[in-house]
């Protein structure tokens, strides 16, 4: 994948909302000008599906956040007083920034709150395990967690726009030093693209950010609060897969306890996929019991006689037990959507990491430079009592020269040129300062700021090593609680067959027509496996293929029910019109439940079996000045054709009976391929 953009651009969008009059050379289809309806709803609904793509429903790579995300981040920014606050309070804050009302913001606050990196809450936000929601706003309090107060603000270095009322400032994008794309993860559905970014663990991102900086090869792969097994062979770095499963423990041979469940499921919806399976037959359970309250503990009672191994692998055959999660990472990067990989974001946040870094030195160092000057200029102004110069002026511009004039022999003490700003900060020093100054007290801080200014230079210089260095600290500051929770492995593909395999017996009451594991009769018992399927085939040649019934009309015109295989030859004898027809033939693949036919549509079946015979005996109906009335044939040179073939005519006469048996009597004689003619 490549980080293309997948859209449009400003000036397409400007051309789109004007009627597609952009351009010179007419590769952009024109609006007839006499549709202006036409016209209005084209570039509207081209500006609509730009906001809610880059706006609404697609994250930011810069800081990885969603705009109400970031709003939400922000309201609690301003509101931040280290206290808890009530979350009705930062919704209603939040709304000043956010237009879609206070529903949303509720909503992403609470999905926020729940990834615990960096909102706090205290009150109940719903539980994740069980899908419980959370409480109403008044009754819930958050406030920022140590990291976001510290790792993702900076006022001085945040670029603020206009809100959508234009009565506030927010910011474009927050200055951010945690991955925080990667760390949260996000799911969005725009007009024409969607994302789903899966989370990653904390942890394991910023030791991958020290192996980029350092050059060094690197992995990262999800990690998800419910824990659980994952399977990463399908991953491909963001834009495959990872299978997922429960863990599953044995709590003694009939009874099973699931402790950690798959990301994307809930223990209610988990049991009911259980019960469901037990009814269908596919596991058999005798009970199932949720005693889900901190931790998760779903415990499962076998029928007596159940394999607890094989319980365990149709868990995962047939309920969320295990579940396949997508990823797709689609970003906004520079105002457009762009299709990127789990390693190209994290480079990206790392080059932005590094940017940031050299921002926030660099702003340092203005700060201490411009302190030092002050400071500098106030001790030069107290030193060299340049105050006694303004006793006797008798005018304010006087009292600004005789200040400029004061310094004029001291610039080589200075570190720049004396502005106008300076010289109203020295004349706003009261006199009570500057008769307690303590120039030694002062030329000590001057020293220590010149070493800090030295400091930072050095860490300008080698920014790599300083980055690494941050990044360290934060591994140590903050990544201690955020081991991995979901275990990676590598999963055997259960095989249905293998775990839902049994002994299936069936009966055909042909009376009433039915067939079924539950029907009462002798006509024909079938033994087969309940993975098999079964073909049966009517006396008018049709014939389906279905999975052995519990009950199942079927009609009493059956002639043959058999487990069905592709490649056994069968031989049929049946009559059209006035021709009497043979074949043999397979009947290959078919559609479960879908009619076929082996014969005609029109005729009438008179010899069917799948014990493919040497011989047939052909007995023909009496007829006047008929003199042949028995038939013998050879089969062996018959070839095997597929099951739309029509088959080899067989004679004109009418068939009255037609048998693999030799009859009683029969005469023995030798018969040729297409059948000896008996007297």
């Amino acid at each position: 994948m490549t980080d293309q953009p997948l859209l449009f651009d400003d000036e397409e969008l400007e051309d789109a909302a004007d009627g597609g009059s952009g351009g010179s050379n007419g590769d952009r289809p024109r609006v007839d000008s006499g549709e202006p309806l036409r016209t209005l709803i084209d570039g509207q609904f081209m500006q609509y599906a730009a906001y809610v793509i880059r706006d609404r429903a697609i994250p930011d790579l810069a800081d990885g956040l969603k705009p109400v995300q970031r709003r939400i981040l922000w309201s609690l920014h301003e509101k931040d007083d280290g206290k808890f606050t009530k979350v009705a309070n930062i919704v209603g804050h939040c709304m000043q920034y956010h237009p879609h009302g206070d529903g949303p913001i509720n909503d992403a606050l609470v999905t926020l709150t729940n990834k615990m990196h960096l909102i706090e809450g205290q009150g109940n936000f719903g539980n994740i395990h069980t899908g419980d929601p959370a409480a109403a706003s008044r009754y819930i309090e958050c406030r920022l967690t140590e990291a976001a107060r510290q790792e993702i603000f900076n006022d001085d270095l945040t670029r603020m726009a206009p809100s959508y009322d234009g009565r506030r400032m927010e910011p474009v994008a927050l200055p951010t030093r945690l991955p925080l794309l990667l760390m949260l993860g996000a799911e969005g559905i725009a007009v024409g693209l969607s994302t789903r970014i899966l989370p990653h663990n904390f942890r394991e991102l910023l030791e991958a950010q020290v192996a980029i900086l350092r050059k060094e090869p690197f992995q990262v792969f999800p990690d998800f609060i419910q824990g659980g097994l994952m399977d990463v062979t399908e991953y491909e770095k963001g834009h495959g897969r990872v299978r997922l499963r429960a863990l599953v423990e044995k709590k003694d041979e009939q009874t099973l306890v699931v402790r950690e469940i798959p990301f994307g499921s809930t223990t209610d919806s988990l049991v009911g996929s259980i019960e469901a399976a037990g009814k269908k037959g596919k596991i058999k359970i005798q009970s199932i019991q949720d005693f889900t309250a901190e931790k998760i503990e779903i415990e499962i009672q076998l029928h007596s006689g159940q394999d607890a191994d094989r319980a365990i692998q149709a868990l995962y055959a047939f309920t969320q037990c295990e579940m396949a999660v997508n990823s797709h990472v689609i970003v906004i990067d520079s105002n457009r959507p762009v299709e990127m990989n789990v390693d190209q974001v994290l480079r990206a946040n790392t080059r932005r990491l590094v940017s940031i870094l050299k921002r926030e030195l660099e702003w340092n160092r203005r700060q201490l430079e411009d302190e030092v000057h002050r400071k500098t200029l106030v001790q030069l102004f107290v030193e060299n009592r340049i105050y006694k110069r303004i006793e006797e002026c008798e005018s304010y511009p006087e009292v600004k020269d005789a200040v400029r004039a004061g310094f004029k022999p001291l610039r080589d003490r200075m570190r720049r040129d004396l502005t106008d700003k300076d010289v109203e900060m020295l004349l706003g020093i009261p006199i009570k300062r500057i008769s307690r100054f303590d120039i030694e007290r002062n030329r000590e801080e001057i020293g220590n700021m010149l070493r800090e200014i030295e400091v930072i230079d050095g860490q300008l210089a080698n920014l790599t090593g300083y980055a690494v260095r941050y990044l360290q600290r934060l591994l140590k500051a903050y990544a201690e609680p955020c081991e991995r929770r979901t275990r990676i492995t590598r999963f055997d593909t259960v095989e249905i067959r293998e775990i839902t395999v049994e002994d299936v017996t069936l009966q055909y009451d042909r009376a009433k027509g039915y067939l079924g594991t539950e029907i009462a009769g002798d006509d024909q018992v079938i033994n087969c496996l309940s993975y098999d399927k079964l073909v049966v085939v009517w006396d008018s040649g049709a014939y389906k293929v279905i999975n052995p019934p519990d009950r199942l009309y079927i009609d009493s015109n059956v002639l043959y029910i058999a487990v069905a295989d592709r490649d056994r030859v069968m031989t049929l004898v049946y009559e059209e019109g006035s021709f009497t027809y043979i074949k043999r033939f397979t009947f290959g693949g078919s559609i479960l439940n879908r009619r076929y036919h082996c014969a005609s549509k029109d005729s009438q079946v008179l010899y069917f079996s799948d014990a493919q015979p040497e011989r047939l005996y052909v007995k023909y109906k009496k007829v006047k000045r008929l003199r042949i009335l028995e038939q013998e044939y050879d089969l062996s040179e018959i070839a095997v054709k597929g099951v739309k073939a029509r088959g080899n005519q067989m004679t004109s006469k009418k068939v009255r009976l037609v048998t693999d048996t030799r009859p009683r009597g029969w005469p023995k004689q030798a018969s040729g391929p297409r059948g000896t003619l008996l007297s």
